[in-house]
């Protein structure tokens, strides 16, 4: 009787004992991009865009899309969007990567696999005080906005890109109705990437000086999501798997949160000792 509350039990305790990251009780900006597959990486990064926001809805969070990028066969070759609420960052910075998809495309005529990607890039929304950014070293653009968004978009050039220097990062935004809004959002996500970005150099640095051999890029296949011909999602990393593909792309990826954080405290322990 009392096995199932043991085990309960003992994942709540593994997770506790896993250090606190600074970030982890931060907001966060996602970003998605259709990847190897065309039209149907577009429409996977929609899928996978639609699995995020259920997900946040089931947490009580808010999302708002930043940027999008429409696909014309459907969903989005790219969409940046945030996600604010508690501990948003500690649940979801696992899943960045490039997330594998095999199905019968919606585009596909004659009924044949295909095997498409889309990337997932999840950054810590960072404050103002937190973070310092030489405003030297960006330069300004305004345009006008493309596609849906109502007839201002055609009158003003509410349209922001930020380009940073150093680095070659490019942001913009142009979502927002006002120059002023597409510019404080584009700064929040400059802030996210550049901050991210001294994170991994940072971690990098450490493994070099550990002698340890890692990818702190996010271009590495964490997760599949097989439709044909079976049915079944795998995460590559804990080996975490479900039949159950449709729940999963409905929101329902706490299994594989908790799958890792679970391995992420094993893995800490086993160095440890």
């Amino acid at each position: 009787e009392c096995v199932p509350e043991r085990e309960a039990l003992l994942e709540k305790i593994q997770k506790m004992l896993i250090p606190r990251d600074p970030e982890d009780g931060n907001d966060v900006i996602m970003e998605i991009r259709g990847g190897a597959g065309g039209d149907e990486g577009n429409i996977f990064a929609g899928d996978l865009y639609r699995m995020y926001t259920r997900y946040a809805e089931s947490q009580g969070w808010k999302v708002q899309v930043m940027e999008a990028s429409v696909s014309e066969a459907g969903g989005f070759s790219q969409i940046v969007f945030s996600i604010k609420g508690t501990d948003v960052y500690k649940a979801l910075k696992w899943e960045s990567g490039v997330h594998r998809v095999q199905r019968v495309p919606k585009t596909e005529t004659q009924g044949r696999i295909h095997t498409s990607t889309a990337t997932v890039l999840c950054q810590p929304e960072i404050e103002e005080e937190d973070f310092e950014l030489d405003m030297n070293d960006l330069t300004f653009e305004t345009h006008r906005a493309s596609g849906a968004g109502g007839q201002h978009i055609n009158k003003t050039s509410s349209a922001i890109r930020i380009t940073h220097f150093p680095t070659g990062i490019v942001v913009q935004c142009q979502n927002e109705r006002s120059q002023h809004m597409n510019k404080d959002k584009a700064m929040q996500m400059l802030k996210a990437k550049l901050f991210l970005l001294k994170q991994q150099e940072a971690e990098a640095k450490l493994s070099g000086i550990r002698g340890e051999v890692t990818d702190i890029g996010w271009g590495n296949q964490i997760r599949s999501y097989v439709m044909q011909p079976y049915t079944m999602v795998k995460d590559h990393r804990t080996s975490e798997e479900t039949g159950n593909v449709d729940a999963v792309l409905d929101g329902e990826i706490d299994p594989f949160i908790n799958a890792y954080l679970k391995w992420i405290a094993l893995s800490k322990k086993t160095a440890e000792q």
